[in-house]
C-alpha cells in the first residue's frame, strides 16, 4: 500500500517537518529541521515545500497530514495543528494528531515490553509535562504503544516521588517487572529536583520529539483507521492556565498558577453510590462536557428506576460520574462523564472499570454502550479498553438544527477479552 504522509512538529521549540513514503513494503523518511520557537509560522510551510519538491511529489499526492499535538508550548501546539488543518481541508485529506510525549518515547533505541519509558519535557516554572510509555511488542514503536500514564502536568520536584509510587502498580499490571527508562529534556532542566536512583536509565537519544517519529508514530495509527476529518483536529493541552485572573490576584494570588500536587491523594480512587445531593453536582458537570446533556430530571429518573449509579470525588469535588443499567445478560453504560479539567489523568478508566467490575459480580457476559461517531476521542477510548463495534443505531443522538446523529453501538464481552490477553 502507498502512503505519502506529513508530519509536523512544533510543541519545543525545535521546528520540525517530515516526509514519510511507504511503498510496496519500503519505509522512507525525511525531514527537515529548525531550532527557533519564534519562527515555526515563518519556517514550518517552506520547509513542508522544500520536501516536497526534493521527493518529486506535488501537495495533491499527499495521503494524510499528521502533527504532534502536545502537550508543549501553546503557541507552537497551534501553529501545527492549525496547519495540518489547513493543508487537509485545502487537500481534502484527514489528519493524524500524536502526542507528541509518545513520539519522545518512540525515539528510545532498544526499548523492549520491559520497560517503563517516563517521558518528561520541561514545562516552565519548575514544573514539568509528564508521561508514561511501554512498547507492546517490537521496538521503535511498529508493535505498538501502551499508554500506562497520559499526559499530566506535574511539579519537578515531584517527578522521582511519583514515580516510585507509581512503579510497583505498573509492574503488577504488566505482569512483569518494569525497568525505568528516563526520556525527555526536563532530566536535564531540573537536574537538582529530579535526582533519581542509578538503576534508572537515561535515554540520551530522546530529549524532545521529532518529527519524523511523529510521521512513523502516524502512519501506525493510519493503519489503525485513526484518521480524523481535519476540522476535528485539536491540540492537547494539559496546563489548565498560565496565568492569575484579575479577581484572583486581588485575593491575594500571586505569581503564576501552580500545578496540583499529585502526590496529595494518592489512595486508591473509588466510585462512590450517587445520591440526590449529588444531583446538582452531576447535572452542571455533565452540562459542561455535552451539546446534548441528560437533565435533572433523567438523573432523578435513573436513581428511581434502581440503576448502578457512582460518582467519582477528587478533593472533595465531584470529578466524573456513570450510570449503569443491568440487563439479564449485559450491562448497558448509559452515561459517563469526566470534568474537562481533568480528562487525560485516567478518571474515565477508573469508571470505565468500575463499571465492568459491577457487571462481573453480577455475573454478566459484557457492557454494552452507544457513543457518537464524531466523538472521535470516546471511540478511541473505548476501543483501547477492548471494546469493539457491533452496530450502529441510526439517528440515536439528536444533533444540530435539529438534525439526528447515528450511534456506535459498541460492546466489550469479559470471555472474548480473556481469550484474547491470554
Amino acid at each position: 500500500m502507498e502512503l505519502n504522509l506529513l508530519a509536523l512538529e512544533t510543541s519545543s521549540s525545535r521546528c520540525g517537518v517530515a516526509l514519510l513514503r511507504a511503498v510496496d513494503g519500503r519505509l522512507e523518511v525525511s525531514t527537515r529541521e529548525h531550532e527557533g520557537s519564534q519562527e515555526h509560522a515563518e519556517r514550518l510551510l517552506p520547509m513542508a515545500n522544500e520536501l516536497l519538491a526534493a521527493s518529486g511529489l506535488a501537495p495533491s499526492s499527499l495521503h494524510a497530514v499528521a502533527f504532534g499535538q502536545g502537550p508543549g508550548g501553546f503557541t507552537g501546539l497551534r501553529v501545527a495543528c492549525g496547519v495540518a488543518q489547513g493543508m487537509g481541508l485545502g487537500l481534502g485529506i484527514p489528519v493524524l494528531p500524536v502526542v507528541s510525549h509518545q513520539a519522545v518515547a518512540a525515539q528510545v533505541a532498544d526499548a523492549t515490553p520491559s520497560d517503563a519509558i517516563v517521558v518528561a519535557l520541561d514545562a516552565r516554572m519548575n514544573e514539568v509535562y509528564l508521561a508514561v510509555y511501554r512498547p507492546a511488542a517490537a521496538p521503535e514503536g511498529e508493535g505498538g504503544w501502551e499508554t500506562v500514564q497520559p499526559p499530566l502536568l506535574i511539579a519537578a520536584a515531584e517527578v522521582v516521588p511519583w514515580t516510585e509510587h507509581h512503579l510497583p502498580a505498573w509492574s503488577a499490571q504488566a505482569g512483569l517487572s518494569l525497568n525505568l527508562v528516563l526520556a525527555g529534556d526536563a532530566w536535564d532542566a531540573y537536574a537538582a529536583d529530579m535526582t533519581h536512583p542509578a538503576a534508572w536509565r537515561r535515554a540520551a537519544d530522546a530529549q524532545r520529539p521529532e518529527a519524523a517519529s511523529v510521521a512513523r508514530l502516524a502512519r501506525q495509527g493510519w493503519l489503525r483507521g485513526e484518521a480524523l476529518p481535519p476540522e476535528q483536529a485539536a491540540p492537547l493541552y494539559v496546563r489548565d492556565k498560565v496565568a492569575f485572573t484579575t479577581a484572583e490576584r486581588m485575593r491575594g494570588e500571586g505569581g503564576n498558577p501552580k500545578a496540583q500536587p499529585s502526590l496529595a491523594s494518592q489512595a486508591p480512587l473509588i466510585p462512590q453510590p450517587l445520591t440526590e445531593a449529588d444531583l446538582d453536582d452531576v447535572v452542571a458537570l455533565e452540562a459542561h462536557v455535552q451539546a446534548f446533556p441528560w437533565t435533572r430530571g433523567n438523573f432523578a429518573d435513573a436513581l428511581a428506576a434502581g440503576y448502578g449509579a457512582w460518582v467519582l470525588r477528587r478533593e472533595g469535588k465531584v470529578a466524573g460520574f456513570c450510570i449503569l443499567m443491568f440487563a439479564p445478560d449485559v450491562a448497558h453504560l448509559l452515561v459517563i462523564a469526566v470534568a474537562k479539567p481533568l480528562h487525560r489523568q485516567g478518571l474515565g478508566g477508573v469508571l470505565l472499570d468500575w463499571c465492568e467490575q459491577q457487571a462481573r459480580q453480577r455475573g454478566l457476559e459484557g457492557v454494552l454502550l452507544e457513543v457518537r461517531p464524531s466523538n472521535a476521542s470516546a471511540v478511541s477510548f473505548y476501543q483501547h479498553h477492548g471494546y469493539l463495534q457491533i452496530g450502529v443505531r441510526r439517528g440515536y443522538y439528536p444533533a444540530a438544527k435539529g438534525a439526528r446523529e447515528d450511534a456506535l453501538v459498541m460492546q466489550k464481552r469479559f470471555a472474548a477479552a480473556a481469550e484474547e490477553a491470554a
